[in-house]
């Protein structure tokens, strides 16, 4: 008996994340080996499943969540994504987390397993963390990629 299309889809995100670790932070990057941000690896991580791109990157500064003061990161996951609660996430889902309780989620993962994440953060190559307590608790949404459910 073969595995279930989603789960077959779920370990390849899982995979494919996880070819980007290594690849050094550049803020707005998107290039597997070469430079990428949070942001970056989840688009190169669709473009490797998905092809393009399904919409134009917006200018963003780094304290952009700060500064707009609006769900915008969120916003365009639910536009391309499947939401899912919090409690249901699995490997392959993408986590999105805010680093202050009033502040807009502004940080993006790919889970890799129930405790470990794929990530990029200034000053760090894409790597592979544990999904810490303080990590939990500043978890703000979860998404699924489209077919991963």
């Amino acid at each position: 008996m073969s595995a279930p299309a989603g789960a077959v889809l779920r370990a390849r995100i899982v995979a494919e994340a996880r070819g980007w670790i290594g690849t050094p932070y550049h803020h707005r990057a998107s290039a597997k080996g070469h430079g990428a941000d949070c942001l970056g690896l989840v688009r190169g991580v669709w473009r490797a499943l998905n092809g393009a791109e399904p919409e134009a990157l917006p200018p963003y500064a780094p304290d952009w969540a700060e500064a707009l003061r609006a769900e915008t990161l969120a916003a365009a996951a639910r536009r391309h994504l499947v939401a899912v609660a919090p409690e249901a996430m699995a490997p392959g889902d993408v986590l999105l987390f805010r680093f202050r309780a009033h502040l807009p989620a502004k940080h993006c993962a790919i889970l890799a397993t129930p405790a470990r994440m794929v990530h990029a953060y200034d000053g760090a190559a894409v790597c592979e963390g544990h999904l810490t307590p303080w990590w939990r608790r500043h978890l703000a949404f979860v998404f699924a990629f489209p077919g991963a459910d």
